[in-house]
């Protein structure tokens, strides 16, 4: 009976490592087609490609230190809507960019404070997630629709 308890243990501790594997690890695709995934269902009558400067910018993020980045904005300022994917060279950079991100928020939720309920509903429903290497964050009402994109796409 002891033996049988011990085997049960074991397989659970084995699965609940191949679950945390699954679910935290990263992806071995390109950054490219991880990228074109996400563009893919990104609705750009609302959202367009900002350059690296942008990025800069609204994130205090570079680039260049990147595996790769691509930023989404709105047009409007009027709106909060934004999708960022970032792929960190090493692990030590996720810390980096998720303070960024966290920022970012913060200082967008202090500019539609008490003047846009809906963008202020947006900021507090932005979609987070990091897996691996990647970071993505999507503040936008199709928000869930875009992170299933990220997801599928890994």
């Amino acid at each position: 009976m002891t033996n049988l308890l011990k085997y049960a243990a074991l397989a659970a501790v084995i699965g609940y490592i191949v679950l945390l594997t699954v679910f935290t690890g990263g992806s071995t695709k390109p950054f490219q087609e991880i990228e074109q995934g996400v563009e893919d269902s990104i609705d750009k009558s609302k959202l367009n490609k900002s350059d690296m400067q942008t990025l800069k910018r609204y994130y205090g993020l570079n680039a260049a230190d990147y595996v790769g980045t691509m930023l989404y904005t709105s047009e409007s300022t009027m709106s909060t809507e934004e999708v960022l994917l970032i792929k960190v060279k090493d692990n030590r950079q996720m810390q980096q960019v998720m303070g960024a991100v966290e920022k970012r928020i913060e200082s967008r939720k202090n500019d539609f404070e008490g003047y846009s309920p809906k963008q202020m509903q947006l900021l507090e429903e932005a979609q987070i997630s990091v897996r691996g290497k990647y970071l993505f964050m999507a503040i936008s009402p199709s928000a869930e629709e875009y992170k299933a994109a990220y997801m599928r796409n890994l």
